[in-house]
């Protein structure tokens, strides 16, 4: 018999997509891509997550040769028709009666998508440590509903032995943050670290620019954010050259670092691997094991390279299953009962408009790279959106839109639950925010600023200062229940300048701070 044909998704650029082994796709099985501009006409996506997309597939396509049949349509169901394999659920109605596999996607709108349709046999879901399967039974011995990464990250520890020496964690604990939670070195606008890996364009990506810049041109679909040289790799030899280069350069600074921020140095010592990982032309497992690999060569202090397992093996996986766990329910989560619309220069990504040097500096380099790292994202952006009372689920599709890494299934969970507290603390114990106080500690960004973090009230007031107060005084009742947040709500009682505070906060409205 014929092997099937297997169709590969976007995101499923990897080699191990293609591995026969454990439920695999059939041996040499001939292939299918499909690049559906419908995907870009959905969403005002990023103009540099649209060239990475499409340029990872165009290269992948090129390096696989005549095994894949390479189709551009305007919709996935016209591409398939096109591959023969059309008909809707009638399946090969029109073509070749031949089914097609594909290994489990990533979104839940595209794993509705196949199965809707007849022909094609999902297979398991690859580039994660763990089956759902697996996931779904820990869940349901750990509570089920309310469930805590800690535990999760030790389990997966133990199940893969990463990390381990014998029964017990590697150094004698399992967490490490008290170690990498350093502010920034002061005076030194960058950290003291060789540079990350670059990739260098080629033809294929000649051509992907030419193409979007005529489909912008032609009205077909509009981006926001700058374009400007590729900065992550798409093809399997600049992703391992990308891991290379951080295992053996980078990794040994990146923990004490790792939650700071600079101003003129928005990458630091992070991996910059988010984008090949989700692309899935790196498998998370090849990805910790270099890692711990290059602790015990003794190239890298356990503090950081916990910190990046935990990243990977911890956070990533953690974010994956439960995006799958929780329903399609949880995308409507709004336990705040946020509901104000995302202003204009927030959309728009004009970070000129933004007087609060935090918020302008990170939006610049969102507007400029379609990136910047966790601490940024959550305690700049996502603070912001909290204290502002956006709607979550308009935040959610923001960063969908604007990161280069940013998919579904990652930022459902991290804004819904993490960022946003929407989902009333199934994901997280509390809601995490701040005023400028810790921005100043772990970051360069509120010297030149025109605001002072430390006045709440005033021409000098920090927006996120005085948006903290306000977040605890409009929930002020459901967060004095939580022991996180009790004693914080409790420090409304010492404003006397509370009422002016939010007086100037309805003045200010959705003007950029």
């Amino acid at each position: 018999m014929a092997p099937r044909t297997h169709w590969l998704f976007g995101d499923q650029l990897g080699p191990h997509f293609l591995d026969p082994r454990r439920d695999g796709p059939d041996a040499h099985a001939p292939l299918l891509m499909i690049e559906a501009r419908s995907v870009l006409r959905r969403r005002r996506f990023h103009r540099a997550k649209a060239h990475l997309v499409l340029s990872a597939m165009r290269h992948r396509a090129a390096e696989l040769g005549d095994r894949v049949r390479y189709i551009k349509a305007r919709t996935y169901a016209e591409g398939l028709a096109e591959a023969g394999f059309g008909g809707g659920n009638g399946g090969g109605e029109g073509g070749t009666a031949d089914r097609l596999t594909v290994c489990h996607p990533t979104s839940r709108a595209a794993l509705d998508f196949v199965t809707a349709r007849d022909g094609i046999d999902v297979l398991p879901a690859r580039g994660f440590l763990l089956a759902q399967e697996e996931f779904g039974a820990w869940a349901k011995e750990h509570g089920g509903d309310r469930l805590r990464m800690e535990g999760f990250y030790r389990w997966v520890r133990r199940e893969h032995d990463l990390l381990m020496d014998g029964d017990e964690p590697a150094g004698g604990t399992w967490n490490l943050d008290h170690d990498n939670r350093e502010p920034p070195p002061r005076g030194s606008p960058a950290l003291d670290v060789p540079a990350p890996y670059r990739p260098h364009e080629d033809e294929i990506d000649d051509e992907v620019r030419r193409d979007l810049d005529r489909w912008e041109r032609d009205g077909e679909v509009a981006f926001v954010g700058r374009d400007g040289p590729r900065r992550f790799p798409v093809t399997r030899r600049e992703a391992l050259a990308a891991l290379r280069r951080f295992v053996a350069h980078r990794l040994a600074d990146f923990g004490r670092y790792e939650d700071a921020m600079l101003a003129a140095d928005p990458v630091m010592s992070h991996s910059l691997l988010s984008v090949p990982l989700n692309l899935g032309l790196l498998d998370p497992a090849e990805c910790v094991d270099r890692a711990e690999e290059a602790w015990r060569a003794g190239e890298a202090p356990l503090n950081s390279v916990e910190g990046f397992v935990r990243q990977i093996a911890g956070w990533r996986e953690y974010v994956w299953q439960l995006y799958w766990h929780f329903g399609e329910e949880y995308r409507d989560r709004n336990a705040l009962r946020h509901t104000a619309p995302l202003p204009g220069w927030f959309l728009d990504l004009d970070a000129d408009a933004v007087t609060a040097n935090c918020l302008s500096t990170v939006l610049a380099q969102v507007r400029d790279t379609g990136w910047t790292h966790h601490i940024p994202r959550l305690m700049v952006l996502g603070s912001r959106a909290l204290q502002d009372g956006w709607d979550p689920a308009a935040v959610t599709d923001w960063f969908h839109r604007c990161f280069v890494d940013g998919y579904d299934w990652v930022m459902l969970p991290n804004v819904v639950g993490m960022s946003q507290y929407a989902d009333g603390g199934r994901m997280t114990t509390k809601p995490y925010t701040s005023g400028g106080a810790y921005i100043n500690r772990m970051s360069d960004l509120c010297g030149p600023c025109a605001y002072r973090p430390t006045d709440r009230t005033g021409e000098h007031a920090c927006p996120y200062t005085a948006g903290y107060w306000a977040f605890l005084h409009r929930h002020r009742e459901p967060l004095s229940s939580n022991h996180r947040m009790a004693r914080a709500v409790k420090g409304l009682d010492r404003l006397k300048d509370l009422d002016g505070l939010l007086e100037e906060i309805a003045e200010r409205g959705d003007r950029a701070p």
